[in-house]
């Protein structure tokens, strides 16, 4: 399996591996430049995986900027009844095509190490006491419900 990860850009998520393009709100790059996205959620290299949270930690999307066109026009119309009054405004999103360059991963297998090394080390086991015998835990009761004629 090819190795993909989960990036955010522009208010969005993508899913991208090294060769995809997408096209995104406008970045600030200059075409056939490369740009770099740093808010990587999610990479996977077929045999593990690595969550963020929120992102990963030292990950970046390297990409090329293919292109700066316009979205698709969307047309709005306001009105206002029975004044004769009408508007029409019309709108193109500037985005940027993205070509996937490179998925710059640190390594999956040394954090999780480090993570076992240093809590075997720094923190002893923790011993839950037993409650005294004879001794009752406190009781939790449900609010009374109200007869079926309400409440007087």
């Amino acid at each position: 399996m090819t190795p993909y990860a989960i990036v955010q850009t522009g208010g969005r998520q993508w899913k991208v591996s090294a060769g995809t393009s997408f096209e995104t709100n406008r970045v600030p790059a200059e075409v056939g430049s490369t740009y770099k996205l740093e808010q990587v959620l999610f990479a996977s290299d077929g045999k593990s995986m690595q969550i963020g949270r929120p992102f990963l930690q030292g990950a970046s999307i390297i990409c090329e900027v293919l292109a700066h066109p316009l979205g698709p026009k969307t047309i709005s119309y306001y009105y206002r009844r029975r004044e004769n009054w009408r508007k029409t405004i019309g709108h193109r999103q500037p985005l940027s095509r993205l070509l996937v360059k490179s998925i710059a991963v640190p390594s999956i297998a040394a954090p999780a190490e480090e993570k076992q090394a240093q809590s075997s080390e720094s923190k002893p086991a923790r011993r839950i006491a037993a409650s005294p015998k004879g001794s009752k835990q406190p009781v939790i009761r449900s609010p009374k419900r109200l007869s079926s004629r309400g409440a007087r």
